[in-house]
C-alpha cells in the first residue's frame, strides 16, 4: 500500500482489560476516557519526517478516519496527530 503527503496508514492495538499501577482494572468502557491510542505504523508518506514503517506510536483516538482493506481494520492519520513515537 503506498500513502502519500503527510498521511500515514496505522493499526490500532487491540486493547483488553487494562491493570493500573494501583491494581484498578479498567474495562473497556472506561478507556473511553482515555484520549490517547497505541498502534503500529503500517505505511507513511512521502512527506512524513521522523516515523518509520513498523514503528509503535500513540496518536488522537479522534484523528483520521478508519478504513477497512482486505478486512483488516486500519486508520489513516495525519502526521501531526500522533503525539509519541516509541
Amino acid at each position: 500500500m503506498k500513502v502519500i503527503g503527510k498521511y500515514m496508514l496505522i493499526q490500532p492495538k487491540k486493547e483488553g482489560s487494562t491493570k493500573t499501577e494501583g491494581g484498578l482494572i479498567l474495562a473497556d468502557a472506561h478507556k473511553d476516557d482515555i484520549r490517547y491510542r497505541e498502534a503500529v505504523v503500517n505505511s507513511i508518506g512521502n512527506m512524513v519526517e521522523g516515523i518509520q514503517d513498523g514503528d509503535s506510536v500513540y496518536y488522537d483516538r479522534h484523528a483520521g478516519f478508519d478504513m477497512e482493506i482486505k478486512g483488516v481494520l486500519y486508520k489513516v492519520i495525519k502526521e501531526f496527530d500522533v503525539v509519541v513515537v516509541l
